[in-house]
C-alpha cells in the first residue's frame, strides 16, 4: 500500500503561524486555540502590534504549546478578509475547537503581556480565588489597580458576570472571594466589586464601572462622576485640579473618578457612556441604583461648572441624559425590527400589538450567535399583523422604561391593557426551539395563527 506524505508544517515568522486561506482550514483542525492577527503590511499600528504578538507567541511556546498563534495579511486574502467581516487595521479574532464559525474578538489589547492573559483567561480561569487577607493584599500590592469581587457565595450571577468581565480586561488582575474573615477585613458586608488603586486623586477604593450592568454590585456610595479627558493633554493639569477639588466638596455623596482617553483598556466604559473622542474632556454623572446617566451642561471642566452640577444632581434638579441612536429609513423593513431609544417607547407600548425584543450588546458572543436565530423567529412571524419581532442595541440606546438585566435579556410586551410584560433571560446553551416561537406560542392566543405554522413541541418557557 502507498503511505501518502505527511502534509509540511505550516510556515511560522517568529513563532506566529503564517495563514492564508490554502491553509486556514487545516490550521484550525490542527489548532485547539488559535489566535489570529489581520493586519496589513503598511501601517505602524499594524507592525506595532505584530511585535507584541510575536512576544506573546514566544511566551506561551513553551508554557501552553495547546494556544497558537497566526497572522493573515489580508492585502491578498480578500476572501478571509470578506468572511471574517475585517474592517480595521489590525483586527485581531480568537477561534476555538477548529470552529470558524463566530471567532471571539481580541478588542483593545496591544501588549505581550496583555496578550498573554486575555488568552489565559479565555482558555482557563479568569480570576484568581482568594482564600486569605494575605492573599488579597499580594494582589493589591503588586499592581496599580487590582480588582476584586466579594461575593457571599461564588455560585451566583454577579460572580459569572465578574468572570466574564475579567476576560476582556486583561491589563487588570482579578480576584474573587467568599471567605467571612477577608470579607470583614476590606468592611464588605454584601455583594461588592472594588477597584483598589495605589496612587492619584483615588486612593480611596475605586468602584469599577462594568460594561454588562452597574446595577449588580451593591456599593458604598451611588453617586459617581467621570471625568474623560486624556492625561497628556495640555488643559489636563489645570481640569485635574478643579476636579480634586470638587471631589474635596462632595466627598461622602458622591465618588469622583477619572477616565484616561488615551487607555486602551477604558474602552468599555466609553461605549457605555457614549463618550466619542470629539466629546472629551466630558463630565457624566452615574447613580448605580437606577442606572440614570446625567450630562454636564457646561463644556468647560471650571470648579464652578463641577459644583454647580454636583449639587444640582443632589438636589434632583439635573436632567437625566438619553442617548439614542437615529432611527433609519428601513428599521422596518426586515422581519426583525431595529428598535432605538428614539422610536422604544411608540413601538413597544402601542396596546394593539404584541412586540417580542431582544436587548443586546453587539461585541457579546453570545447575543452574535443568538441574534442569528433571533432572525429566524423574525422570519416565522413576519406575516403576522398583530405580532413585532424586534431588537435593540443596548449600549448604544438608553431605556429607561425597562430595568436591565445581563445580556442578552428578552422582554416581551403583549398586546392589550390588562397584560403585563414578561422578562426572559438569555443562556449559553439553549436550543434554537425556545427561541423560534415557544414563548409566543404560549404567551400569545393563537386563534389567528396560520396552518402551517407549526406550534407543536417547541413550546419551552423558562
Amino acid at each position: 500500500a502507498t503511505h501518502l506524505a505527511k502534509l509540511p508544517r505550516i510556515k511560522k515568522e517568529n513563532n506566529v503561524l503564517l495563514l492564508k486561506k490554502s491553509n486556514f482550514d487545516r490550521a484550525l483542525k490542527e489548532t485547539k486555540y488559535l489566535l489570529v492577527e489581520f493586519y496589513v503590511s503598511l501601517p505602524q499600528a499594524s507592525q506595532n502590534l505584530s511585535e507584541e504578538f510575536a512576544e506573546a507567541a514566544r511566551q506561551l511556546k513553551k508554557e501552553a504549546p495547546r494556544i497558537q498563534f497566526g497572522k493573515i495579511d489580508v492585502t491578498d486574502q480578500h476572501d478571509l478578509r470578506k468572511e471574517f467581516n475585517i474592517q480595521e487595521f489590525p483586527t485581531v479574532k480568537f477561534f476555538v475547537d477548529g470552529s470558524r464559525e463566530d471567532p471571539i474578538d481580541c478588542k483593545g489589547v496591544r501588549q505581550a503581556s496583555a496578550f498573554i492573559t486575555w488568552v489565559k483567561r479565555r482558555t482557563g480561569p479568569s480570576t484568581v480565588l482568594i482564600n486569605s487577607t494575605d492573599q488579597a493584599e499580594a494582589m493589591i500590592n503588586a499592581d496599580n489597580l487590582a480588582v476584586i469581587g466579594f461575593f457571599k457565595e461564588l455560585r451566583n450571577n454577579s460572580m459569572e458576570v465578574f468572570c466574564e468581565t475579567a476576560k476582556d480586561v486583561p491589563e487588570m488582575p482579578f480576584g474573587m472571594t467568599s471567605r467571612e474573615d477577608v470579607c470583614a477585613n476590606y468592611g464588605i458586608q454584601k455583594n461588592t466589586l472594588v477597584v483598589f488603586k495605589k496612587v492619584g486623586v483615588m486612593e480611596q477604593l475605586l468602584i469599577l464601572v462594568s460594561q454588562t450592568s452597574v446595577k449588580i454590585f451593591d456599593v458604598p456610595v451611588e453617586n459617581h462622576i467621570l471625568l474623560f479627558i486624556p492625561t497628556n493633554s495640555k488643559t489636563f493639569n489645570a481640569t485635574y485640579e478643579n476636579y480634586k477639588s470638587a471631589a474635596m466638596e462632595f466627598r461622602g455623596k458622591i465618588t469622583f473618578v477619572l477616565v484616561n482617553t488615551n487607555e486602551t483598556r477604558n474602552g468599555r466604559v466609553f461605549e457605555y457612556f457614549r463618550i466619542r473622542d470629539i466629546d472629551v474632556p466630558a463630565v457624566r454623572i452615574l447613580n448605580l441604583t437606577s442606572n440614570a446617566k446625567y450630562k454636564m451642561p457646561a463644556d468647560e471642566v471650571t470648579l464652578e461648572n463641577l459644583r454647580h452640577f454636583c449639587q444640582s444632581y443632589l438636589d434632583g434638579k439635573a436632567k437625566i441624559h438619553l442617548s439614542s441612536e437615529e432611527i433609519t429609513e428601513d428599521w422596518d423593513k426586515m422581519p426583525v425590527k431595529v428598535l432605538v431609544g428614539k422610536n422604544f417607547n411608540r413601538i413597544v407600548f402601542n396596546k394593539t400589538m404584541t412586540v417580542f425584543v431582544m436587548f443586546y450588546a453587539p461585541w457579546s458572543h453570545d447575543c452574535r450567535k443568538l441574534l442569528l436565530i433571533w432572525d429566524e423567529l423574525g422570519e416565522k412571524y413576519q406575516n403576522r399583523k398583530d405580532i413585532i419581532i424586534a431588537k435593540i442595541d443596548v449600549t448604544a440606546n438608553d431605556i429607561l422604561s425597562v430595568v436591565l438585566d445581563r445580556y442578552p435579556f428578552f422582554r416581551l410586551f403583549p398586546a392589550g391593557a390588562d397584560y403585563q410584560v414578561r422578562s426572559f433571560r438569555g443562556r449559553t446553551g439553549w436550543h434554537s426551539c425556545t427561541l423560534r416561537g415557544g414563548w409566543l406560542e404560549i404567551a400569545i392566543p393563537d386563534d389567528r395563527a396560520d396552518e402551517n405554522q407549526d406550534s407543536s413541541g417547541s413550546i419551552n418557557c423558562l
